[in-house]
Parts: structure tokens; sequence; C-alpha cells
């Protein structure tokens, strides 16, 4: 039976209590902690940046010399329009070496930022990638919000600050298992109000914190900032870091190594899926043609009459100079049909690239992309001049865009093929 006398659990005017599951194990109110609001920050950064880094392994043209969209090009064109051009131009000749380590680079960046592997070193190593393309290839971008680089730069600043946060991080796994090793309380930080530490805190008397002997508050709290050896022992988070700090080195070594083969696993499939026929990698070259000034010499001729003596006349050796306005690039059979080539253009030092058709004609662009200044190619297999920066298309017979972002269509230049087959920029 039970004791009418005992008391009765008291029921909220709103019904039984329930306890809300909330994804991924978060804490209640866990949308007023950093490290909750910049996951999904977190992991777009890193998604992206393993994402580009891939793109450029995976692409043999991008350490090839000798083609339009290479990084030796990109770099080139970037020493006359970036405000670093003069640091640059002493670093074109260590461009495949650099195109590889941007390329790595930014593989691990963005491993160890989706990972959350020592995300604030990754942090700020895709700070420092996002600024360089910042200076070398955006630095002109009009207005400045439009472009990609300085967006990317701002939006690793927080993920430098705040850290990648105790949830779908390697860094918050680790850091867990070493004080579960040590006996220790686990490291997880949940949202708490301060009238709460205030109740648990034991120093607290009226408005002042007898253990510092000054006013109470959440600025100086010994408690919140957890530094005061009388709170907690110290011994155990000294133990806890230093093997959160082992643990995590050999996951970084690993993570490395792991980098380095999807790397060159991603590179080797590049080479096999690309096509050796691929037109951007052709450059005109004038010397190569044969015009020029040409000779012409008739034959001897013998005419016979019966009623006169043979006679025997010969034409003097004559010369014809074709004269051509414009610059001459090179020989219409150095770009064989839907192939392009690379030049550079006389009047601005731009790269330019000329595409024979489908159709037979030939065109000829200005290769500096309107959007953020990379040079563009040309895709055979799409039949359009592609940018391999930012992906923005452009029509080959106008150069107009067919998809974005470039704002605009490509600078048209003025090409003539001549009777004797060179190649004229008027």
């Amino acid at each position: 039976m039970t004791n009418p006398d005992a008391p009765r659990p008291r029921r909220s005017s709103t019904g039984a209590h329930r306890t809300r599951r909330l994804p991924l194990h978060a804490p209640q109110r866990a949308w007023a902690m950093s490290e909750w609001a910049l996951l999904p920050l977190r992991l777009f950064l890193g998604v992206t940046f393993v994402y580009a880094g891939l793109q450029k392994l995976a692409n043999p043209a991008f350490t090839d010399p000798a083609s339009s969209i290479s990084i030796q090009r990109q770099m080139a064109f970037a020493v006359t329009t970036s405000p670093i051009g003069g640091l640059l131009a002493h670093l074109v000749g260590a461009a495949r070496l650099i195109g590889i380590v941007l390329a790595f680079g930014e593989l691990l960046v963005g491993l160890g930022t989706v990972l959350g592997l020592w995300t604030r070193v990754a942090a700020a190593g895709g700070l420092l990638i996002s600024l360089s393309l910042f200076l070398t290839v955006s630095f002109h971008t009009s207005p400045y919000f439009t472009g990609s680089d300085i967006v990317f730069f701002f939006a690793w600043i927080p993920l430098v600050v705040a850290g990648g946060g105790s949830r779908l991080s390697v860094d918050a796994k680790l850091a867990q298992i070493a004080a579960r090793q040590q006996g220790a309380p686990p490291p997880t930080l949940v949202p708490i109000a301060f009238a709460t530490v205030q109740s648990v805190c034991g120093h607290y008397d009226d408005g002042r914190c007898r253990a510092l002997r000054a006013l109470c508050g959440p600025a100086h709290c010994p408690v919140l900032a957890g530094e005061r050896p009388s709170l907690y022992d110290r011994r155990h988070l000294d133990a806890v870091d230093r093997r959160t700090l082992i643990a995590g080195t050999s996951a970084v070594v690993g993570g490395i190594a792991g980098a380095l083969a999807i790397g060159a696993i991603a590179a080797e499939g590049g080479k096999l899926l690309s096509s050796p026929s691929g037109g951007t990698g052709r450059t005109l070259h004038p010397t190569a043609t044969t015009g020029g000034p040409t000779t012409t010499t008739s034959a001897p001729t013998t005419a016979t009459s019966a009623s006169a003596a043979p006679t025997t006349t010969t034409s003097g050796p004559s010369t014809t100079s074709t004269h051509h306005r414009g610059t001459l690039l090179g020989s219409a059979s150095q770009v064989p049909t839907n192939q392009a080539a690379s030049f550079t253009i006389p009047s601005n030092g731009d790269p330019g690239i000329v595409v024979h058709t489908q159709q037979g004609a030939f065109v000829a662009y200005d290769a500096v992309c309107p959007h953020l200044g990379c040079t563009v190619g040309y895709a055979p297999s799409m039949q359009l001049i592609v940018c391999p920066c930012h992906g923005s298309e452009f029509e080959v017979l106008t150069g107009d865009v067919v998809s974005g972002p470039a704002p605009h269509g490509l600078t048209k230049l003025d090409l003539v093929e001549e009777g004797n087959g060179n190649l004229y920029l008027q």
C-alpha cells in the first residue's frame, strides 16, 4: 500500500518532461557554441580544398609548361598584374614544384579540416593559400566581393581562432581517449549559464569570489578559466595534453602518408584519362613558317619557223615580294582542325589563343579570363573555350559567355589567314 502522507512527484503544467535527442549527440543549446555554429563552414571549406587539390593533381596540363592552362602560364601572367609580381618573377622557374606543393597543400588542408585533425594548423594553411591566390590571381577583381579568394581568406579566420570543435573531430576523439586513460573528466564543452556556475562553484559568496577576493563575474571566473590548481588536479590535464599531442602527431603523419597516396593515384589516373592530342599544348612559332619573298623563273623557250632562223628567247629571273600587314604568328598547319594553340599578344603581352574550328575557320582571342585573370584553354571534346580556375565557358566562334562566373566574353582579335598558309594578327 502507498503512504497517503508521502509527497507526490511534481508534474509540469506542460506534461511529463522529455529529453530531446539532438543530431550528433549535441548538447542542449548547442547553437550558442562556436564549435557547433562553425561546423557547416568547416565541412564546406574542407571538402572544397580536397576537391581543389585533387583537381590539380588529376590534370596533367596543370604542370605542363607547354599548356596554356599550366601553373607556369598563370604565374608568368601574374608577374605583370600581381602586387607581388617582383617576387613571382624569381619563382617562375620553379613553377612546376610550386604547383605540386600547392596541390598537395590544398589536399592536406582539406583533409585536416574535414577530419578535425590539427584543425587550427590546417585552417592557418588554408588561410595562407587563399591569401596567396588573392594576391596573385584575384587582386584586381572589381568589385572586390566578387572574387572568391578574399572570401575564403576571411572564412578561414574563425577556424584559426576557435578551432574545429569537439564534434566530428579526430582531435576531440583523441582527447577523450587520453582523458579516459588518465581517469580525468572528458574535455567536451557544453553551454551553461553563468548563474549555474555560481551555484556550483563553492567560492561564490554574496556577489563576490572568495577564491580571487574580487567581484564574481565571467570575465575572470576561475571555474571558467580552469587554471587554478585548487579547482582540479593539474597533473591530469598535463598528462591528457601530452597524450593527445602524441596521438595527434601520429595521426597527422598517417594522414600525410594517406594524402600523398591519394594524390599519386589522382595524378596517375589523370594521365590515363587525359587526351594526348589536347590542343592547348601547342604554341605558334613564326620561325616555322615559309612565308616571305618568292622567286619565279621562266624556263627557256625555243621557237622555230620555216621562214626564219631558229631563235632562242630566255626570260631573266624575276623576284616578287609579298608584304603582309600585321604580326606573323605562324603557319596555319601548326593548328589542326578542332585544336588550339597559344601565342603572346605583341601589343600588351597577354597570352592569346587561336582555335581552328571544325568549320575550318581560325579565330583568336585574348586568353585572359575576364573573371579573375586566369588563362583560358580550349576543350576539343566540348568545343568550348574554358577557364581552368573557376569553370567559365565561352563560345568558340564569338567568344561570348556560355556559363559564368565570367561577367562578359573574351576579347576577340583580328586574325587573318593569308594565301601563303600563314596566320597574321592585324
